[in-house]
């Protein structure tokens, strides 16, 4: 079961974990010290370093910390220069204005977890016709905003395992709610169309979906959709929180108001937030990929892009590191590559892995 996540503790050895954030947006180069790592309008040197960006959906998110971990990780061991951003807020504008400032400094590949799958295609397509090799990762952008995506599991089995693992906290029966990021986000609307396909099951016709709220994977407001939740449906028997700063949030929530043998909680989560609520039985479980992994494979996949191993095109294989072979494979009107299953974290394991990110 940890095939999926052995890069996780190497990676956490090897890399500093990026400090905190801070300005309009977050840039580090592959040479450390947080410092730039490309001079606007300057292009790579021909047979030099390649420069390679990642753009994560915004600043102070420990998940998104873990993924430019792993993207830099993978860009570094090819010899190459990683840039790694994030904006401030969760929004498509401030990703636009960061692809434009790449696309000025004539970088060789874009790799960006999207705040929106279709505002950004214009500025994408911008640089891919620029020759800038684009890809998406974890929240996908449209087909045509993009090269291929780097998927982090199935996304129906990550919903439907969601549904099954809380029905089963809830013997079968009662409210739930979804408590998820912004509501553009494209992996996790994914994710909670396929927890509602999974309730069209005759089997789960004792439990009642009665929101879906968002907390625009920000702190406070996932706090304050939370407290709204317990207000509003007083008789609320689970909340799956799809997302990291959610679930964390949600467990603080039910942690101070005294209510783990009320209200359970489940979801998508970092180990290392989640363990208090997990050991304390607030979360009996929850599911993750690692992030670092998703990083790491989103720049093996830009490596080989710009290095003419392959197109994106289905059937095509490249090796990505130390996760080995990987291949192109359909999604929808374009091209993926599929990390694995999703991961069960419970209070057997959580001790082994919350050390590990």
């Amino acid at each position: 079961m940890k095939k999926v996540l052995t890069l996780g503790l190497a990676a956490v050895m090897a890399v500093t974990l990026l400090a905190g954030c801070g300005g309009n947006d977050k840039e580090a180069g592959a040479s450390g010290g947080g410092s730039p790592s490309a001079s606007a309008g300057q292009p790579s040197d021909a047979g030099g370093k390649k420069r390679l960006a990642i753009i994560f959906k915004n600043t102070g998110n420990p998940y998104g910390e873990k993924q430019m971990e792993g993207f830099k990780k993978a860009v570094e061991e090819n010899g190459d220069e990683a840039i790694l951003k994030a904006p401030d807020q969760p929004t498509a504008e401030a990703q636009i204005q960061m692809i434009e400032e790449l696309i000025s400094q004539k970088v060789d590949a874009i790799a960006i977890a999207a705040n929106d799958p279709d505002a950004l295609q214009p500025a994408l397509q911008k640089a891919m016709n620029a020759g800038i090799k684009v890809i998406s990762l974890d929240s996908a952008v449209n087909a045509q905003s993009r090269i291929t995506h780097v998927n982090q599991a199935d996304p129906e089995r990550i919903g439907r395992t969601l549904i099954q693992g809380v029905s089963e906290m809830i013997g079968g029966e009662g409210e739930i709610a979804i408590l998820s990021a912004t509501s553009q986000a494209t992996n996790q609307n994914t994710w909670i169309e396929w927890m509602k396909k999974e309730l069209e099951d005759p089997k789960y016709a004792n439990i009642k979906l009665v929101k879906v709220a968002y907390g625009d994977d920000l702190r406070d407001k996932s706090v304050s959709e939370t407290e709204a939740l317990l207000k509003s449906y007083p008789n609320l028997k689970a909340i799956i929180a799809p997302t990291t700063v959610g679930i964390a949030a949600a467990g603080k929530v039910l942690t101070d108001k005294g209510l783990k043998d009320k209200v359970k909680l489940t979801g998508l989560g970092l180990p290392s937030e989640m363990a208090e609520y997990i050991e304390s039985g607030v979360c009996p479980w929850m599911y993750l990929w690692n992030p670092i992994d998703v990083g790491y494979l989103a720049g093996y996949t830009a490596e080989a892009l710009v290095k003419g191993e392959i197109t994106g095109a289905v059937g095509e294989k490249f090796t990505a590191g130390t996760l080995g072979e990987k291949e192109i494979v359909a999604d929808g009107d374009g091209t993926q590559v599929m990390l694995g299953d999703p991961f069960k974290f419970d209070s057997g394991n959580i001790a082994e892995w919350k050390e590990v990110y």
